[in-house]
């Protein structure tokens, strides 16, 4: 458990400290327990202890909260609350959130369910709840000032309403969203659906996590609220590379990923070695005739994607955000490309002042992946995570979909890293290799001045 003192520092901790301390034991006593979790692991899925069964969801690096009956309406507890999340590689981010994480816990429910949700303050500020994507009564919608009275400091307020529709939703603030989001503030919301449907399909593994987007800079633990486009924290469920868990999946499970983005920009999520079916969306099912194969899919913000596809390809696959610098960790996005540029002499005076200099980036920064060079305390290595072959020099929103013939049903460990059958896996070529006809009769050609000059890993330069 992480202290939320250790989160306050400076003039911010009288303020936040009062916050905690108006709401009292007596205030809370006839709500729901406030269930805290702050540890990162991928929760097992919460069984429906009561009302209509369903397969409950796994959140990515997360956890469903639980709820209590009360004359037959499921009431939840959420606490809006500075928090501490550990976000993988050595780093901890000091973010906004619900009972101790950032996202906070997933909401699970049944189609027709009447749903009520206490909400406490126990934040520096005024704050609200907006459930993204729901229809329910105009008052209950979360926006403050417009639907209702923002939640002051220390305050519980309620919501009620009928969750109407199957289907994946979120929920975050709609007061002083700039700050509150940009510090955390978001969770995931699954209604089931009461009775089989033609277009919800039954799944064996069902996944959910939320995409976001920091701006920390190396060093420091609080985001730049007033970033708008430079953000260099890119995550699943504020986790990143290689801390993020990986799905995993009996061989030929069907498996349903619901994937949100409350982020400031668009991310295309490419599966490896399957194809799947956007089969929902924030407003519902896709029809079956709407729907065809991808091995992408793009993440607007503000929306969620929901995939289905047959894990039928044993091995460890990757599972990631195809823009490349959302695959990496803090880095310096002043630093110049300096890609075919020849250091060796300007290396030698600088290393006769600096012994310990170092050159980055003249054969691109593969090398970084192989580097343990002194970092900012409380910084992530931009590029990390080993794998069966050598680092894989990832990070960020990059996981891995790991299907087993003989993952057993109902389990979400890790199985490890895969063995690959003999003769199935890329090798050297050490035969010999024939001039293409092509370059023979170019022999004559002039050949153009070159435009680029590359050091190679010898140090000799050439074209």
């Amino acid at each position: 458990m992480v202290s939320r003192r250790d989160f306050f520092l400076g003039a911010g901790a009288l303020t936040a400290a009062v916050a905690t301390s108006q709401v009292s034991r007596v205030a809370l006593a006839g709500l729901p327990e406030p269930v805290i979790q702050t540890r990162p692991d991928t929760m097992p899925p919460l069984e429906p202890a009561n009302g209509r069964p369903y397969r409950p969801v796994v959140t990515l690096n997360g956890w469903t909260l639980p709820w209590r009956m009360n004359q037959g309406v499921k009431e939840f507890h959420l606490v809006a609350e500075p928090v501490v999340r550990d976000m993988g590689a050595g780093f901890t981010a000091h973010l906004w959130g619900y009972n101790g994480q950032s996202p906070g816990p997933t909401i699970e429910v049944v189609e027709g369910d009447r749903v009520r949700i206490f909400v406490t303050n126990k934040l520096p500020e005024a704050t609200s709840v907006h459930w993204h994507g729901q229809r329910l009564p105009n008052g209950m919608d979360g926006v403050a000032g417009l639907n209702q009275r923002a939640i002051p400091v220390g305050k519980t307020y309620v919501y009620e309403f009928e969750a109407k529709r199957p289907g994946t939703f979120m929920y975050h603030p709609h007061a002083d969203e700039m700050v509150q989001m940009a510090m955390g503030m978001m969770g995931f919301w699954v209604t089931h659906p009461r009775a089989p449907r033609e277009d919800i399909a039954e799944v064996d593994r069902d996944y959910c996590f939320l995409l976001n987007a920091y701006e920390v800079e190396p060093g420091s633990h609080t985001p730049k609220i007033m970033e708008m486009l430079d953000f260099n924290i890119w995550s699943f469920n504020s986790r990143i590379f290689p801390g993020i868990d990986p799905l995993v999946a009996r061989q030929n499970d069907r498996v349903r990923l619901r994937i949100g983005n409350l982020t400031m920009t668009n991310h295309p999520i490419h599966l490896h070695g399957h194809e799947f079916e956007v089969t929902g969306t924030d407003g519902g099912p896709v029809p079956k005739g709407a729907r065809w194969p991808e091995v992408t899919t793009d993440i607007a913000v503000g929306q969620m994607r929901q995939v289905e596809f047959i894990a039928d390809e044993p091995g460890d696959w990757a599972l990631h955000c195809h823009k490349s610098h959302h695959v990496m960790n803090p880095m310096g996005h002043d630093v110049p490309t300096m890609i075919g540029v020849d250091h060796s002499e300007v290396v030698q005076k600088i290393s006769g002042l600096i012994p310990d200099y170092m050159v980055m980036g003249e054969r691109g920064m593969a090398d970084m992946k192989e580097m343990e060079m002194p970092l900012p305390l409380n910084t992530a290595p931009m590029m990390t995570g080993d794998g069966p072959y050598g680092p894989i020099g990832m990070g960020g929103m990059f996981t891995m979909l790991k299907v087993r013939d003989n993952q057993a049903p109902g389990d979400y460990s890790d199985p490890g890293w895969y063995q690959q059958p003999e003769g199935t896996r890329a090798f050297e070529w050490t035969g010999s290799t024939p001039e293409p006809a092509r370059f023979r009769a170019d022999d004559e050609a002039p050949v153009p001045e070159a435009e680029v000059q590359v050091r190679k890993p010898s140090g000799h330069a050439g074209h």
